[in-house]
């Protein structure tokens, strides 16, 4: 395909032709952006972003053909191809789709509410020793994602396994025209993205809409409304279930299923005993057995089936190193997004690759060894560390620093740890090469409690904030605290690779950490002080201005130098701020130092998260207008104005003027009833140190206060008072989960560990216990014991772990 036939199957204009290349990458975000002969940039013009904002920098970096919708200066671009389109969404799926005609291989379409990315895996996993296969990378499943899935596409490929997600009506029929499944499974009907259709009907209808020219279906026919619609469109299908109309009668069995095949029952055993993990493996059981595979074959491959990783881990490691985990799979596409993850982490200076030998690929070994050292040399690694045989035989392809070993145990046993320092290291490896060794060598050693910032999370949540504003509307977003006790650093690092406007700290030391890390965009620090300016100075850091003295301290000190500051004002919430008395004063200096720039003017609101005190907000915003006008008078610029924070991001948009400020929201912590449309991103979590069964009478803990009234189970745990979980949660009071159950405090809190009632509930040693997540939200945890959110997350202390996973972001 080159650039010259995209006309024909795009319906577009050809706006400049500098020369004719073959089409070869495609390329729909500009921080991915692989500079390579063939690469074509769509600007795509979304909800929160425009492409076309950033072609001038893709052009700078060697991109020479474009898709765009609209026209623009061709004069700035002299060695540009660029094709001018109705919606470069849509001819990003036309030009997949026409790609997608020129193969002739089975294809698997993969669509449901649920278990769509681990059906895929698990199939991939049950066929890969048999087919040369091609699948989406992680969750690449909705209208832009299965198009750069679909490009994938090569001549050596046996078999196709896609998956589509669709949030809204009149989606599915495009994926339809680019996958082209001749099987088809559905996994479930829920009711994620309900609020879309009119109702469930609706929404089962526009996702068989994946299946219109598919030779069978499979699906479990006991989803009612779902096996109903099936039958009413004469959809060619192959059901399993405990109806008697499935084609696969099953009924439940210790341990596994027994499946009605070729008139006799058979039973099947699984590595795993969740109703969801069942269901979602006998997907993959149906169609093997619609493929004519035997039932002894398919349960053998059954138990070699493992939980999938969904997501990265960055951790921190040894010598101020952090560690991407991505050890237990290793495929060309997920070796891609992991390299872009690891060319956007920008908190250290050196970026190291530990890659082992990609198996299974149905490509030839020299050119995989080519593929995987310009993959890695186009993400600007610094150094390489090959491990496995085929790697080895290669190495001439690899220009950048490299060494290699044949096998894990060669390099462990070659490194040492010291070897590792002041880096940020990807560990990809595929799953008999036990990378999680590597991990564990690498890791920075602490204790087992953890808190798990979900960056896909935080990334929806970000996205949900920014929905709600105008476009102009820039997004401050508070990094103080450690980030709420997050971790400011890596989320300043995401914050910037999102494109935010501003962030936010307390004090001038944090700004300090966050601009060693670099992170380079404008940072305001809220609380500034006389001692804090020379940092501030070194630093760009931008401070908030309070009060005349400290306006006039830092006058002295500038001497005449430039510094960007902004300027609080107190419109009655009475902590910070100038009063309106103070303005006259204010203006005059002001009007005397034109040294100082003024980026901003801001107050804040007392009471944005409670309606009880919306005429006091009305108050607040009218003197903030009033005083803010009369500086922006005697300026020769109008800075920004900003004044609502998280709860007034929600509740009042009038008053969100040329910025707003998101604080815990981030987190999907709600001050305000946002709709369920936030994410929980934090959980903190601690395992079971011991279990022991106590008698009626015995005590638990200092003080005999956790006096039992009847034969019980106690549980330690490894998180006390010293890791941030209050004493207050003692004797009943706090509650944590135990394998989804509920368990009581007993007793006080140590500074170490605390006890937990188990009673009756199926636990071991060493399982994971919840203290706070999305099935027990921080904000209830708050109210047990009479607090608000903000304290419980901001008291976990620095000696928790913390351990940032990514989807999808």
């Amino acid at each position: 395909m080159r650039f010259s036939d995209l006309p024909s199957i795009t319906g577009g204009t050809i706006l400049s032709l500098y020369q004719d290349q073959v089409v070869t990458t495609l390329i729909t975000d500009s921080r991915k952006a692989v500079v390579a002969e063939g690469s074509v940039f769509f600007a795509i013009s979304g909800e929160r972003h425009d492409g076309h904002a950033f072609v001038r920098s893709v052009y700078e970096a060697g991109i020479r053909q474009f898709i765009v919708e609209h026209n623009f200066d061709l004069k700035n671009y002299p060695s540009a191809n660029v094709l001018r389109v109705t919606s470069a969404v849509r001819a990003l799926q036309q030009i997949a789709a026409y790609h997608r005609q020129q193969f002739s291989l089975p294809v698997i379409g993969i669509t449901g509410s649920n278990g769509k990315t681990i059906v895929k895996e698990w199939l991939y996993q049950l066929l890969a020793s048999d087919y040369n296969v091609v699948k989406n990378p992680g969750s690449y499943n909705s209208q832009i994602g299965v198009p750069l899935s679909v490009w994938q596409l090569d001549p050596h490929h046996q078999l196709g396994i896609f998956e589509a997600g669709i949030s809204k009506p009149g989606e599915m029929e495009y994926l339809e025209g680019i996958i082209k499944p001749t099987y088809g499974i559905f996994t479930t009907i829920g009711s994620a993205h309900d609020e879309f259709f009119e109702n469930r009907q609706q929404k089962i209808n526009e996702k068989l809409k994946l299946f219109a020219h598919v030779k069978k279906l499979i699906y479990s026919c006991d989803y009612a409304e779902l096996h109903q619609q099936i039958k009413q469109r004469n959809i060619p299908a192959f059901s399993w279930g405990t109806s008697a109309e499935a084609d696969i009668p099953v009924r439940k069995e210790a341990g596994g299923l027994s499946v009605l095949w070729k008139a006799r029952w058979h039973t099947i055993q699984f590595p795993f005993t969740d109703d969801a993990g069942i269901e979602n493996a006998m997907h993959g059981v149906a169609l093997l057995l619609l493929l004519g595979y035997e039932l002894s074959q398919i349960q053998e491959r059954l138990m070699l089936l493992r939980s999938v990783s969904m997501r990265l881990e960055v951790k921190e490691g040894i010598n101020n190193c952090l560690v991407i985990n991505d050890a237990y799979n290793n495929d060309l596409a997920g070796l891609q997004i992991s390299l872009d993850f690891l060319a956007h982490q920008q908190q250290r200076s050196k970026r190291t690759v530990i890659l082992s030998d990609i198996l299974q690929s149905g490509l030839e070994e020299s050119k995989l060894a080519q593929l995987i050292a310009g993959k890695v040399a186009a993400s600007g690694v610094h150094r390489f560390i090959g491990i496995g045989n085929q790697l080895t035989r290669h190495r001439e392809y690899f220009t950048m620093p490299a060494v290699f070993f044949s096998s894990t145990e060669e390099f462990i046993g070659s490194i040492s740890q010291t070897a590792f320092s002041d880096e940020v290291i990807l560990v990809k490896g595929s799953r008999p090469f036990q990378f999680e060794k590597i991990t564990a060598l690498l890791q920075r050693k602490v204790h087992g409690t953890v808190l798990e910032i979900d960056l896909g999370a935080v990334v929806h949540n970000l996205n949900f904030f920014k929905s709600k504003l105008k476009p102009k509307t820039k997004l401050m977003v508070m990094v103080k605290a450690l980030a709420y006790g997050s971790g400011s650093v890596q989320l300043a690092s995401l914050l910037q690779y999102h494109r935010v406007h501003y962030l936010g700290v307390a004090y001038a030391d944090e700004g300090a950490d966050l601009r060693q890390n670099n992170v380079v965009i404008p940072i305001m620090v809220m609380n500034p002080s006389p001692e804090s300016f020379e940092s501030l100075m070194n630093h760009k850091l931008e401070p908030s201005i309070y009060g005349l003295p400290v306006l006039r301290e830092l006058i002295r000190f500038l001497n005449g130098r430039p510094m960007t500051i902004h300027i609080k004002l107190n419109t009655g919430m009475h902590r910070l701020g100038f009063d309106e008395d103070n303005l006259p004063e204010l203006m005059d200096l002001l009007a005397k130092h034109n040294n100082l720039r003024i980026a901003s003017v801001f107050s804040h609101l007392s009471g944005a998260d409670d309606e009880q005190f919306d005429s006091f907000t009305t108050l607040q915003a009218g003197r903030f207008q009033a005083m803010s006008m009369k500086l922006r008078q005697i300026l020769n610029h109008n800075p920004l104005l900003h004044l609502v924070n998280t709860a007034g991001i929600l509740r009042f948009p009038q008053y969100h003027f040329d910025m707003v400020r998101l604080g815990i929201g981030l987190y999907g912590v709600e001050p305000v009833a946002a709709g369920s449309s936030l994410k929980q991103a934090i959980t903190l979590k601690t395992t079971i140190s011991q279990i022991r069964n106590i008698r009626a009478g015995e005590s638990v803990g200092y003080s005999c206060k956790g006096i039992s009234d009847t034969e019980r189970t106690i549980a330690t745990i490894a998180i006390g008072y010293a890791d941030g979980y209050s004493r207050a949660f003692g004797n009943g009071k706090g509650i944590v989960l135990v394998n989804g159950k509920r368990a009581p405090v007993v007793g006080s809190v140590c500074m170490d560990m605390t006890m937990i009632d188990i009673t009756g509930i199926n636990a071991r040693e060493g399982d994971s216990v919840i203290i706070f997540g999305d099935t027990l939200p921080v904000t209830e945890v708050a109210e047990r014991i009479g607090t608000i959110p903000y304290e419980i997350l901001t008291n976990t202390s620095d000696r928790v772990r913390r351990v940032f996973v990514a989807e999808g972001i």
